[in-house]
This record gives structure tokens, C-alpha cells and sequence, in this order.
């Protein structure tokens, strides 16, 4: 429940939060009523053209949720319900009228108010064959105003009498009494929890967080949420903070493959808190919307570089304290309920630790193109044709954890970069960092971030040798339709002894016709193969039958580093400003 308390205290912060009992929701049109109850005109919110017109964001009284049950809400609903219209064949679009009728004769019963009595008028007189207006608008969302207060903004469900009614019909629907588990405090507890929206692959109409629909999932005879007692009032504030957070654009959330990703900060004043969550934002997103302008961008950027270099997060951030609280909550969808992928809580210091642990992990020299890679920018490079949607599920969320509590990385990562590589050939600096970072933290080794002659592992000097044999190849012969790498690179990573004797005459051949055009380039490249092939291990047999996982991994790193290496040298030798053959 810490995470659920954590929400409610973050809704007490959120500087435009509805008040209990009310919701954000999307609202397309909104009907002007005459005093007689007749129709002024019916006025669309939405904004732009096309298909691409946003609704109008308005705090209305909060939706019931929706089963199979018919339920209207109150003063609002979508067009089946309100005016009995809809899209579709709508075959239970005159039930569901009928049902918002008769509940508002109900609940408005003895109004006094001028716009509550107009409402009754107007349902009283209304026929869904009056719907006259942009088509588009059936089953979208629609409140109601009387028109001498439209022009004001203020809808129906913003007038006191109707605040006073609604606190009435919620206190009608409230459960039983009992400790809420989030509160302490005795309050009637609430059956159904908030739907939760904007979770990536949810449903559009919002998933469950907290929920009880099955016997299996209930006991000593509890029903629903009686069975994880949680207040109306705290289950309302942590829906209506998890909501605003998971908003598009809020500066509270990422996504990190299929796991929806939300943070926030608990400290003294927003500022901090605001601070705290722009670096967040700006260490796993690539864009980070917390800022507000691409000058502030920019100052983040640069406090996230000087974080990266291990400077200490008071000198970064000086007006951030270092125990500020910081959870960060990871959600992916789960039929019509929602799957917790993690949750971390502890200190922004803390975090800003591990991130700084992880970014020293995935360290290659020559780094990645474009300045240190993005998670999701990582993650694509594990994932078919770059994209998102192949990656392995649970990889992301899982990969997001290990990375904000320190602990071992997942092994697919190793396996699914091996793949990628075998599949595309591509060996660059962030698959190779990748798996880097596996090595070090999952088999305690020690691994160069840099070229590093003497590092002695079989793996590593066999992905050297490789690279060496490929320049060979490519100063004799120039740029060829299908390279040693090309043809021979899953099979030399993974049996070795298969292909490297072979690639070995192959190459003495290319170094005679590197001698006929250029002696001193041969020589140059004979003695980085032979300072190469006297580090592998002595005895008849240098190659290996197979190599294990981790030496397939430090063997692409090896090339990575050798193949960069003999780019770096040409530059500084002749100049040249090409971009490095391959993918570097």
C-alpha cells in the first residue's frame, strides 16, 4: 500500500487537481439549454480539423465504472446515454437513455435550481430524432449548460446546486465503514477503484489497478474492495494522481518498452520536486517533456553530463537535497486490469547513484553516434527491425528495474544482442555496451571500455583477430558485395576452430596484393596481426572449438574496439573525415 499512500500525498501537490469526486475527463460538445428546457444549440469543444481534433479537457463529476451493467453518469455522458444517438447499430441505445433519464428524474427530484429544472424540461421533451448536428459527435462525450452561462464557462455540473446533489448521490454510493489501509482513518470504503488511463495497450476506457472480480479473489465473505479496504476518498486522490501522471506531455511519465512508466518526487517545496523529476525525466527519455523550453533542455542536458561524469549530485543540482523521496512505478496492461512491473522507492540520491553505476556499465570507446544512448534508444537495438513492439516482453520493465536498484541486469539481455548481431551483422557501440554492462554486473568481470591489447581472454582477442583479418581483406581488395564479416562472423564468434584457419590463408593471399600496392601498409598490418595472434593462448590448436556466451560477447567487443581503432588511425593518419566502414 506505501505506493497507493505515496499517490494520495502526491494528489494533495498536483496544482490542478480535481476535487474529490470530480474527474478530468475528454468532452467533445456541450448542449445549451433554453430556461423551457428547449435546445439553444448544440456547441463543439474540440479543436483542430480533421481526424485529428482534440477534445476539450473538463473536470466533470467522476464517471461510474462500467461493466455490462447499464449506469449513467451524472450531468454528463457519451451521446447513447445523454441523448440516445449513436454510431453504430445502438442495440441497447434506448435502454441506456431511458436508464439516464430515469436516474436524473431521481437524483434531481425537488431542484429548485434554474439549470437543474431546465435539465429535467429538456429530458422531459428531448427525442433522439432532433439530432441534427456534425455526426462525428455521436458517441462522444457531452455535457450540458444554460445558455445565458455558456459564454461564462460554466457547465450544469458546476453549479452549487448541482455540487450539493452530487455530494449527496456519492454519499449514497458509498460502502461500508472500516480502516482504510491507506489512511488510518475510518471512512466508507470503496467497492470499485478508479479506472486507470493512458497506460500503453490498455483499454481506452481505463484498467483497474486495484480490483476483486473473481471468487477466487476474495474471502471470509468480502466482496470487491471491501477485501483491501481503501477509503472512497484516498482510492478517488491516487486514480486522480495516477491519472494526471500517465497524461501525455504531464513530465511524469516515460515509456520504457511496454511497461508505462511513471515517477514523481516527494519534497519540501515543487521546485525540488520539479527538479528531481526533469533529471529523471531527461536520464530515460530522450526528449523529456518536464521542461518547458528547449533552452531549458538544455541546462537539464548539461547537469545530466556532468552527472554521467560522476560529479556528486549537490554540485549538479545544488538546490536538490539528495534524500528528496523519489517512486517511480512501472505499469503494463493486463486484459481490463493493470500489471504492477515494478516499483521502486528510495531516495533521489540514491537513484541518481545507480544511474551513474549503469552509465559507467554500458561504456564503450568509441561510444555510441549522436552523444550517450537513450534506454529506449538501447532497447530498440535489441528488438527485430528496431522496433519497439518486437522487443521480448518483460524485457523492458525488467531492464528498467535493474537499473534503478542495482541489482544483476537480465540475462536475455546477453542472448537477444548475440541474436541481433547474428541476424543483421550490425556490432556497434550500444549492443556492445549492452552486453558489457551484463558482464560486469551479472559475472563480476572486469571488461576494457577501450581497445586494450592485453586484456587476456580468448574471446576478446579472437574478435580483434577477426577485425584484422576483415581491414586485410577490405586494403586488398577494397569494398566488396559480401565482406569476411558478412559471411563468416556468427560462425567465427560461436565454433572458432570452423572458420579461423580458413580466414587465416585467406588473409596471407590479401597481404601479398597489400604488398604489391602499398609494402609499408602491409607491413603495418602484418605486425598488428602477428602483436594480435601472440595473445591468444599458446599450443598447437590458438582456436577454440566453441565459445560460451560471454566470450561471444567480449569477442564482439573486441571487434568493436579493434575495427574502431583501425578507423581511428586512418583518420589521423591521412585526414579523413568518411564515415567508418560498417555501422561504428
Amino acid at each position: 500500500m506505501s505506493v497507493l499512500s505515496s499517490l494520495v500525498r502526491a494528489y494533495g501537490r498536483l496544482p490542478d487537481a480535481p476535487p474529490f469526486g470530480y474527474s478530468n475527463e475528454r468532452i467533445a460538445g456541450v448542449v445549451s439549454l433554453n430556461p423551457d428546457g428547449s435546445v439553444a444549440g448544440l456547441h463543439d469543444l474540440r479543436e483542430g480539423t480533421g481526424k485529428r481534433r482534440t477534445m476539450a479537457s473538463l473536470s466533470v463529476p467522476q464517471p461510474v465504472k462500467r461493466t455490462v451493467a447499464i449506469a449513467p453518469n451524472f450531468l454528463w455522458d457519451k451521446t447513447a446515454y445523454s441523448l440516445g444517438v449513436t454510431a453504430g447499430e445502438g442495440r441497447r441505445t434506448a435502454e441506456e437513455h431511458a436508464a439516464f433519464v430515469e436516474r436524473h428524474r431521481e437524483w434531481l427530484a425537488g431542484a429548485d435550481d434554474e439549470g437543474l429544472a431546465a435539465f429535467l424540461r429538456f429530458l422531459d421533451r428531448w427525442t433522439p430524432d432532433q439530432f441534427i448536428w456534425d455526426e462525428t459527435l455521436r458517441d462522444q462525450n457531452i455535457v450540458f449548460t444554460l445558455e445565458a452561462d455558456r459564454l461564462a464557462g460554466r457547465m450544469l455540473h458546476d453549479r452549487p446546486a448541482a455540487r450539493e446533489l452530487w455530494a449527496i448521490v456519492q454519499g449514497a454510493r458509498g460502502g461500508a465503514g472500516a480502516v482504510c489501509l491507506v489512511t488510518g482513518n475510518h471512512a466508507p470504503v470503496a467497492r470499485l477503484h478508479p479506472s486507470i488511463k493512458g497506460v500503453w495497450g490498455a483499454q481506452s476506457s481505463g484498467a483497474s489497478l486495484v480490483s476483486f472480480n473473481l471468487d477466487a479473489f476474495e474471502s471470509y465473505g468480502h466482496e470487491q474492495g471491501e477485501n483491501a479496504p481503501v477509503s472512497d476518498q484516498a482510492a478517488f486522490a491516487y486514480g486522480a494522481a495516477l491519472n494526471a501522471f500517465l497524461t501525455s506531455g504531464s513530465g511524469h511519465r516515460v515509456q520504457i518498452g511496454d511497461a508505462s512508466t511513471v515517477f514523481w518526487a516527494e519534497a519540501p517545496d515543487r521546485a525540488s520536486a520539479g527538479a528531481a523529476e526533469d533529471i529523471f525525466s531527461a536520464m530515460f527519455d530522450a526528449q523529456p517533456t518536464g521542461a518547458a523550453d528547449d533552452a531549458a533542455r538544455r541546462e537539464i542536458e548539461i547537469r545530466l553530463d556532468r552527472l554521467r561524469q560522476g560529479r556528486p549530485l549537490a554540485e549538479v543540482e545544488p538546490q536538490l537535497d539528495p534524500g528528496t523521496r523519489f517512486t517511480v512505478l512501472g505499469l503494463a496492461p493486463n486484459a481490463a486490469r493493470l500489471s504492477v512491473r515494478f516499483i521502486v522507492e528510495d531516495s533521489f540520491g540514491a537513484l541518481a547513484d545507480r544511474y551513474r553505476q549503469w552509465q559507467d556499465d554500458i561504456r564503450v570507446e568509441p561510444g555510441p553516434r549522436g552523444g550517450p544512448a537513450s534506454l529506449f534508444r538501447q532497447l530498440c537495438e535489441l528488438a527485430v527491425q528496431g522496433k519497439m513492439d518486437n522487443l521480448a516482453p518483460r524485457l523492458a520493465g525488467d531492464m528498467m528495474r535493474a537499473i534503478l536498484t542495482g541489482r544483476a541486469y537480465p540475462l536475455t539481455i546477453l542472448s537477444t544482442a548475440l541474436t541481433r548481431i547474428r541476424a543483421d551483422g550490425r556490432i556497434d557501440a550500444i549492443r556492445a555496451g549492452l552486453m558489457k554492462a551484463v558482464l560486469i554486473r551479472n559475472y563480476n568481470m572486469e571488461v576494457p571500455v577501450a581497445l586494450d591489447p592485453d586484456f587476456d581472454n580468448t574471446g576478446y582477442q579472437l574478435g580483434r583477430l577477426f577485425a584484422v583479418y576483415e581491414q586485410i581483406q577490405h586494403a586488398a581488395l577494397g569494398d566488396v558485395n559480401a565482406s569476411v564479416r558478412d559471411k563468416y562472423y556468427g560462425a567465427a564468434s560461436a565454433t572458432p576452430r570452423k572458420v579461423f584457419s580458413m580466414l587465416d590463408r585467406g588473409a596471407m593471399s590479401h597481404l601479398s596484393k597489400v604488398g604489391k600496392k602499398s609494402p609499408g601498409h602491409e607491413v603495418n598490418l602484418l605486425k598488428t596481426l602477428r602483436a594480435v595472434t601472440d595473445r591468444l593462448s599458446p599450443g598447437a590448436e590458438p582456436f577454440p572449438q566453441t565459445l560460451p556466451a560471454r566470450d561471444q560477447a567480449l569477442f564482439a567487443l573486441g571487434y568493436h574496439h579493434q575495427h574502431s581503432d583501425f578507423f581511428r588511425k586512418k583518420t589521423d593518419e591521412t585526414g579523413l573525415t568518411d564515415e567508418p566502414r560498417g555501422d561504428e
